[in-house]
């Protein structure tokens, strides 16, 4: 299977972009990949790819890597027998003859997204035209007008806003919550003196007994830069955190609070829906939060976590101290523990709206374009036509959310025993189907919270699973692979990747050298810090031998 004469030169693993090109290869028409050759590619009626991080090289009795300078570390390595090798997971060594190293995508320092790097790539020459010439019409057709930029309903479905029951019946308002009023007039925004007007909002919040409530919110005009609305409010119920270290919200300080929620609520909605003008355009940094916070349905909405791009493109959205940086050559949210201002958050929206109005869309971009592979499978014309690859991903959580949201069908599960059952039901209605595997990863520690913007994911420590839990996770694992892989019609190719290794140390060093930089950064002296949580040049030489361990993984071929 493999092209022996080009795997044995490779200087590097497999990535998981070459992957994620060998599935488009199969199923949508793509160049065919340089490292393995597929005969008969349009025979294969069907492919199942799954991410299954867990599976380390041990578990599969394989050598460990070579390390020696006259050996290639990325050559594929031959599976024992289950017979040869007592393997707690039979299923890959009975099915799949080789283990080809991968590499997860990163730099010296950190892993990115292997979820990012499969399903997102970069766009063909032909729809790179096509696009320029659509952004270029665009952006004669639009002008100056702020309202090209405001959010399609399905843009705000797809990123979690609470969308207004007159839009979409998508969203239920809870007890407490509010919604702009639909507007009476049509085509204003053909009219010039009867154009709605654009407000940048900012929120901070505390953690209360109930979870977290609005403890501050400012609003800023677009047009005149003037701050029209900036007040404390007074949370429901006591506070337990006032989260000073990023809502740079203090005991003393709210205090003085007098303002509730509906208050908030009532004035923002004079200023959203004026008497006799148009309804009002808000625009905010991942603005669903802020309107989360508000417990406010809003229609007409403008994001800069969305009109402006991360340099590793969708579905990751880029900071707004980043691009308040990167554009506009400044910094914010520099008061380190003081924590953040929301007039100068809301003030940085302002500035990067007017900059992408001044220089147009394409501004704020970067020069590689990148697409969901699930738009590419929808333009591969050489089975049946554009729209005859229907695609499906089954993944626990909300995958509509992130990865899957441009799938045919989206399926968010809790278990791995769910995943099983609707990859079951999902695979023989759909030519590509992505799944994925969590219960290994889990046993093995490797499953740790998410970093928030308000809170750091707590760093837990490193327990082994015991044998049993151990064997117990890896005996599950084998019955949910044998059980999918016997109900797979034939001519189904699977692909089958683990991802990375072990990321824990790596999680670990990386938050203690956040840690020591942010305490820098606040003003603080490296005398008045503990040496304990020193950064030194020996903790970044390590951090970069445990990215490289990290990001190892194996990748299993086959086709049924």
């Amino acid at each position: 299977m493999y092209v022996n004469g080009e795997i044995v030169k490779r200087k590097n693993a497999i990535h998981i972009d070459d992957v994620r090109d060998l599935v488009l290869h199969i199923i949508a028409d793509a160049p065919p990949p340089n490292w393995v050759k597929v005969e008969n590619a349009r025979s294969i009626q069907r492919v199942v790819a799954l991410l299954i991080p867990g599976i380390l090289p041990s578990f599969l009795c394989l050598p460990p890597l070579p390390t020696s300078a006259t050996a290639n570390p990325n050559v594929p390595l031959a599976i024992p027998l289950p017979s040869e090798s007592h393997t707690p997971i039979p299923f890959i060594a009975s099915t799949f003859s080789h283990a080809c190293p991968t590499r997860a995508p990163g730099d010296q320092t950190r892993m990115y997204s292997v979820l990012g790097a499969f399903f997102q790539g970069p766009v063909s020459g032909e729809e790179k035209r096509k696009r320029i010439e659509a952004r270029l019409a665009s952006e004669r057709a639009a002008g100056k007008d702020p309202s090209q930029y405001v959010l399609t309903l399905q843009d705000m479905i797809e990123n979690d806003y609470p969308v207004p029951s007159y839009m979409a019946d998508v969203f239920e308002k809870p007890p407490g919550w509010v919604e702009t009023p639909r507007s009476e007039q049509d085509s204003i925004l053909s009219i010039p003196e009867k154009r709605p007007r654009v407000y940048a909002v900012d929120c901070e919040m505390c953690e209360t007994e109930d979870g977290k409530e609005l403890a501050r919110v400012c609003v800023i005009e677009y047009e005149s830069g003037i701050v029209v609305y900036d007040t404390l409010v007074k949370p429901p119920k006591p506070v337990t955190d006032y989260l000073t270290r990023w809502s740079g919200i203090t005991d003393a300080l709210l205090a003085t609070a007098t303002i509730t929620l509906s208050d908030v609520q009532a004035h923002l909605l004079s200023i959203l829906a004026p008497p006799g003008g148009p309804t009002s355009i808000l625009v905010g940094h991942s603005l669903e939060s802020d309107l989360k916070a508000l417990r406010l349905c809003h229609p007409l909405c403008i994001d800069t976590a969305l009109v402006y791009h991360h340099p590793r493109g969708r579905p990751l959205k880029p900071g707004l101290a980043w691009l308040t940086k990167k554009w506009c050559h400044r910094e914010i949210q520099t008061r380190g523990e003081g924590g953040h201002d929301p007039e100068e958050d809301a003030r940085a929206c302002v500035d990067l709206l007017r900059l992408k109005i001044q220089n147009g869309a394409g501004f704020g971009e970067f020069k590689t374009d990148y697409e969901s592979i699930f738009d590419r499978m929808s333009r591969a014309s050489g089975r049946g036509g554009p729209g005859s690859v229907k695609s499906a991903v089954v993944d626990l959580g909300n995958p509509t959310a992130m990865h899957g949201a441009k799938a045919n069908t989206s399926l968010g599960c809790t278990t791995d025993e769910e995943i099983l059952e609707r990859l079951m039901e999902t695979v023989p209605t759909h030519e590509f189907t992505f799944g994925r595997f969590m219960g290994l990863a889990d046993v093995l520690g490797w499953v740790t919270p998410k970093s928030t913007t308000d809170v750091p994911a707590p760093l837990k420590s490193f327990i082994e699973p015991t044998p049993e839990a151990l064997l117990a996770a890896q005996t599950k694992l084998n019955s949910h692979l044998a059980t999918l892989y016997a109900s797979l019609h034939p001519r189904t190719a699977v692909v089958i990747f683990t991802g990375h290794s072990d990321p824990r140390r790596m999680s670990v060093l990386n938050a203690r050298k956040s840690a020591f930089e942010s305490a820098i950064r606040s003003g603080k002296k490296a005398e008045d810090i503990d040496r304990s949580e020193w950064w030194t040049a020996a903790d970044g030489r390590e951090l970069e031998e445990e990215v490289e361990r990290a990001k190892r993984g194996l990748l299993f071929l086959g086709i049924k």
